[in-house]
């Protein structure tokens, strides 16, 4: 396939053709692996706990290493493949993705699974950023492109649906590690298709990445949530201090350097772009809400309501289904409705999604409350995914489009990590806080620590506590789960209301005329 012919801006977009529309489909396989990748973990998590015993904290590293270091690499990668093709990253990362995700699953300790779930998150790195790019260089024509970006939202959003759904069945039918290896079959396909079906595309500047920028940029990432991780869940500690003192130091160092480099790892200009600045914090607090809720609810649909992984998995695809509506639906609004009010309303719909799980457990209707509600959640997300990455990768020059995308998608990956690490250390705190004036003196040391430690530590142990401490135990975990969802009802109507300020005179490419 010939490279895009970029003269086309210039005058009337090309319009998109068959090969470019099946590329897109093409490019589906390592969004949905990724959206299978983030979902199909929470249901896994009980049962991975029972064969490899983690520790709580080791529990906590498993569900988000991936994140944190997806998160860390993601702006080097965008960069990378501004250098050296994005066709050709995307095809080394999947062939990463896969390997990296084998070894996790045949994991025989904790240690080991933190560690093959970090290399996941680095290969990962290079999936989104050249998926968002490609389809920049596959849709020239405005309109196609934001459409193109509202599918791509659904697939991520499909990848959502099934990652419970598969996940749940597969580890019932094999064991815990099968779910991961769903990555090989997908690989296959995207290798043996991708140079008919794709571009392969890079900007003029061959220049070598700055690698003190690159250390800067890591280490940054990692520090900064980190610090925020431990002090959500211990208050005010030194640890917490310093890595979150450390992280926005070499933050600051990192950023002055890019402004005095002649081609910087990340482009700080394109900030000075209002929209652009505004679609980024949409973006990350909004998936900051979902992204530790979803992880919540899988809990509390397996240990409070006792519903099996698939089981539990059904009900969490069904919600997500919430979020295919909304990436295919915000597009088309936003043909006829300011895109800054289809975000600002969707995102009222996720507070309401957020308040009635606020009272889950509260209620006898609890199960339709929580599906109903995450269904909102998942609505909003899906809005802000479609239009936001569109405002985003829009609003940058072609030759930045890498640079962009990975903005785009670090923001949203960050905004999971960060709301897994932060809503799931608050329910965390709350339910130690709760269960330490709960237990009998007659427990033993490591009973007691188990019991206090989590929910699923003391479900493991089920057998040796006091049923009435389990009905405590439940409780607890409910009460940290409802405060998890006040935080992200507030911050999120707070957000809408930032965003039909911020984003009111913005008209998405193509969307309206």
């Amino acid at each position: 396939m010939a490279n895009i012919n970029h003269t086309a801006d210039q005058s009337i977009p090309t319009r998109a053709g068959t090969r470019e529309w099946l590329g897109l489909v093409l490019l589906a396989l390592p969004t949905l692996l990724l959206g299978l990748d983030l979902t199909f973990l929470p249901l896994i998590l009980p049962s991975l706990a029972e064969h490899l015993q983690p520790t709580s904290t080791q529990a906590l590293w498993i569900m988000d290493i991936s994140g944190f270091m997806l998160g860390g690499f993601l702006i080097t990668m965008g960069t990378l493949g501004d250098r050296i093709g994005r066709r050709r990253l995307l095809m080394i990362g999947m062939i990463a993705f896969a390997s990296a995700s084998t070894v996790a699953a045949f994991s025989t300790s904790a240690v080991m699974l933190i560690a093959a779930r970090a290399l996941v998150g680095i290969a990962a790195a290079t999936l989104m950023p050249s998926t968002l790019s490609l389809i920049s260089e596959l849709f020239r024509n405005p309109q196609e492109r934001a459409m193109a970006f509202g599918l791509w939202a659904t697939v991520f959003g499909v990848g959502y649906a099934l990652g419970p759904v598969g996940g749940g069945y597969l580890m019932e039918q094999f064991w815990w590690g099968a779910a991961f290896l769903v990555a090989i079959p997908l690989t296959l396909v995207l290798l043996v298709f991708a140079r008919t079906l794709l571009p392969e595309h890079w900007t003029s500047k061959r220049d070598k990445i700055d690698l003190l920028s690159v250390a800067f940029s890591l280490i940054a990432m990692l520090s900064a949530t980190h610090g925020i991780k431990q002090l959500a869940k211990f208050g005010i500690s030194f640890e917490g201090a310093i890595a979150l003192t450390i992280g926005l130091i070499v933050a600051a160092v990192f950023i002055r350097r890019q402004y005095r480099l002649a081609d910087p790892l990340l482009d700080i200009k394109l900030f000075s772009n209002h929209e652009f600045t505004a679609a980024l914090i949409v973006l990350l607090v909004g998936l900051i809400a979902v992204g530790g809720t979803m992880m919540l609810t899988a809990q509390y649909l397996q240990l409070v309501c006792g519903y099996a992984p698939f089981a539990a998995g059904l009900w969490m695809g069904v919600a997500a289904l919430g979020m295919i509506a909304g990436g295919i639906g915000a597009p088309v609004a936003a043909r006829y409705i300011r895109p800054g009010f289809v975000v600002a309303g969707s995102l009222v719909l996720s507070a309401l999604g957020y308040a009635m799980l606020a009272i889950a457990g509260q209620v006898d209707f609890t199960i339709a409350l929580i599906v109903s509600g995450l269904a909102l959640a998942y609505l909003g997300n899906g809005a802000i995914a479609a239009l936001g990455t569109d405002l985003v990768v829009g609003s940058a020059p072609s030759e930045k489009a890498g640079s962009a995308s990975a903005m785009s998608e670090a923001v949203q990956d960050i905004g999971v990590s960060m709301g897994i690490a932060l809503l799931g250390s608050v329910a965390t705190a709350i339910y130690r806080s709760t269960m330490l004036g709960k237990m009998p003196d007659t427990l033993s040391a490591d009973t007691r620590d188990a019991t206090s430690d989590s929910l699923w530590a003391a479900t493991a142990i089920a057998s040796e506590l006091p049923a009435d401490l389990m009905k405590d135990a439940q409780s607890a975990f409910i009460l940290g789960f409802n405060s998890a969802a006040i935080f992200s009802a507030v911050s999120v109507m707070i957000l809408a209301i930032l965003a039909a300020l911020a984003l009111r005179h913005v008209r998405t490419p193509g969307a309206y005329g």
